[in-house]
């Protein structure tokens, strides 16, 4: 699969992650792919365990996808997952095997206040 092709099925993904259709969202995932919290100690195995698993979640979430870098069967995706209205800014590293996601590991920052010491040297995002 070319690199461009697998940045369109990222920017399927993401779009079917952010309108909550499950079935489309997890089509880019292999059978027996792995998804890996590393920051809960969570490891789900399996495309549909892995559907199951979001399906189940209460919140109201939502995809703001900031960038997606990657070449060959390596791609990250930086991007704020806000779960009922309060910001995670997360990371997303997927590794393709045959044009599909066999490996997902995700990571996740809550905002913080910015530290007064930086603030001659800083240039507020919001």
């Amino acid at each position: 699969m070319e690199d461009r092709e697998i940045r369109t099925a990222l920017n399927l993904h993401w779009a079917a992650s952010d309108a909550n259709d499950f079935e489309a969202e997890h089509l880019i995932y292999q059978e027996d792919a792995v998804l890996e919290y590393p920051q809960s100690g969570e490891r789900i195995r399996g495309r549909r365990n892995i559907q199951a698993s979001r399906f189940a979640q209460p919140n109201m979430k939502r995809f703001t996808v900031r960038r997606i870098l990657g070449v060959g069967d390596l791609w990250v995706t930086d991007f704020v997952l806000t779960y009922d209205g309060r910001p995670s800014y997360t990371v997303s590293i997927m590794e393709f095997k045959d044009g599909k996601v066999a490996r997902e590991t995700q990571y996740f920052g809550d905002a913080f206040e910015p530290g007064p010491s930086r603030a001659q040297w800083v240039e507020l995002m919001r």
